[in-house]
């Protein structure tokens, strides 16, 4: 988890470092892949009972939030 979620502001600003949008639209998306993939690790770890329900809530809106905020992001520049 702590892989998947830091990959993410990485990806980020490693697109923001590329000197075209494309580029940087191309390393949001892979972005909001290591979002998706920390998401189903945090599934997984509420339904092995390594968090409980308040810790997993807590986490699954922030993780939301960041959606949203990539998803408008995305949108913004792409167009």
């Amino acid at each position: 988890m702590r892989r998947s979620a830091l990959s993410i502001p990485c990806n980020i600003a490693e697109g923001k470092a590329r000197n075209s949008n494309k580029d940087f639209i191309r390393f949001l998306r892979i972005a909001m892949g290591s979002l998706f993939e920390f998401q189903t690790q945090l599934e997984i770890a509420k339904n092995i009972e390594y968090i409980n329900q308040q810790q997993f809530q807590r986490l699954w809106n922030f993780s939301t939030e960041i959606e949203v905020m990539l998803v408008s992001f995305t949108k913004k520049i792409n167009v």
